[in-house]
C-alpha cells in the first residue's frame, strides 16, 4: 500500500486498508432519474467486506469496469444503510457509457470510501442550507438523509436545488419524505415547461431569499461558476466564506493521489476534497481551467 502524502489524514472508511483492491458489487436495482441519468444500487458480493464497509456524507467510490477503466463516482445512499449503495451516474465517457449498458444482476467492481466528507458534526445547533445545481444533489443526498434523522441536531434545515429543466430535478419524488422529516424544500428551473408550478430562475435566487444567515452552514455543489454565484450570494445573507464549503469534481483515475489528474492547485481533490471549505478555494475558482 502507498501511504497518503505527508501532511494528510489517512484515507477515511473502513475499507481503506488497501486503498488499490476492489471489491465485487452485484446491481441490484437501477432507476431513471432524469434524461441521461440513472441510479444504481449496488451490493458488494463479500458478506464480510460487505459488514465491514462504512462511508460518510460527501465520499465517493471508484467503480471499476474491468477493460474499460475506472469512474469516480459519489456515493448517495444513507451511511446508516451501507450494505446498499446508492450511485447516480450521468452517461458521459467510456466508463459511464458501460455501465449504463449494464443490467440488474450484473457485477461490477468497487474500491473506497475516498476524499472527505461534509462538515454535519460542526453544523450542528445552527441551520444547513444545501444547495445544488443539477446533477450536483447526488454528492448530498446522502447528508440530507442523514440530516433528516439527526434532524433535532439543527435548527434550520433547507433544501435548494436548481436545474435546467424539470425533467432535471434529481430525487422530485423524495421531497414530501424530507418535508415530513422537517426540511424545508425549494426547487427552481431555468426553463419551466406547461406542467411546472414551481420557480423559474436560478438557485441562486433562492439562497438570497434566505434572510438572516449568520447561523447558517452552506453545502454546496454544482459548476465551478454556480458555486462562486452561491458564495456570493451567501456571504448577501450574511453567511461568510468560512461557513460554505463547496464539493469539487475533476478527473480521477487512481483516488490516492498518484496520478496528479485532479490536482487543483496546491491540492487533490482526491485526498484534499472533493468537500473543501469555500475560502480555501475560492482564488483556485476564479482561475478559468484549473
Amino acid at each position: 500500500m502507498t501511504p497518503p502524502p505527508a501532511g494528510r489524514a489517512a484515507l477515511p472508511g473502513s475499507l481503506a486498508a488497501d486503498p488499490w483492491r476492489s471489491h465485487a458489487a452485484r446491481i441490484v436495482a437501477i432507476r431513471d432519474e432524469a434524461p441521461g441519468v440513472r441510479g444504481y444500487d449496488l451490493e458488494l458480493c463479500d458478506s464480510a467486506v460487505r459488514e465491514a464497509y462504512r462511508f460518510r456524507p460527501g465520499q465517493f467510490n471508484m467503480l471499476l469496469l474491468p477493460g474499460i477503466g475506472e469512474a469516480a463516482i459519489s456515493i448517495a445512499s444513507d451511511p446508516d444503510a451501507p450494505h446498499r449503495l446508492t450511485h447516480t451516474v450521468r452517461a458521459v465517457g467510456n466508463v459511464t457509457d458501460a455501465l449504463a449498458r449494464r443490467c440488474e444482476g450484473d457485477e461490477i467492481l468497487l474500491r473506497g470510501p475516498f476524499g472527505t466528507p461534509w462538515p454535519l458534526g460542526a453544523l450542528e445547533g445552527g441551520d444547513v442550507i444545501v444547495v445544488a445545481g443539477g446533477l450536483g444533489l447526488a454528492s448530498q443526498r446522502a447528508a440530507i438523509l442523514t440530516l433528516a434523522r439527526q434532524r433535532n441536531a439543527y435548527r434550520r434545515v433547507v433544501v435548494l436545488a436548481g436545474a435546467k429543466a424539470p425533467a432535471g430535478l434529481l430525487y422530485a419524488g423524495e421531497d414530501a419524505a424530507w418535508r415530513a422529516a422537517g426540511i424545508e424544500v425549494e426547487r427552481v428551473v431555468e426553463s419551466a415547461d406547461a406542467g411546472w408550478r414551481g420557480a423559474v430562475g436560478l438557485v441562486t435566487d433562492l439562497v438570497a431569499r434566505l434572510g438572516d444567515g449568520r447561523r447558517a452552514g452552506v453545502l454546496c455543489c454544482g459548476p465551478d461558476g454556480m458555486m462562486r454565484a452561491v458564495a456570493a450570494a451567501a456571504a448577501g445573507v450574511g453567511i461568510g466564506p468560512e461557513r460554505v464549503w463547496v464539493s469539487m469534481e475533476r478527473p480521477m483515475s487512481c483516488a490516492v493521489g498518484q496520478c496528479g489528474l485532479c490536482q487543483f492547485g496546491p491540492f487533490f481533490v482526491c485526498l484534499d476534497g472533493p468537500v473543501f471549505r469555500y475560502d480555501r478555494v475560492a482564488r483556485l475558482l476564479e482561475i478559468p481551467g484549473l
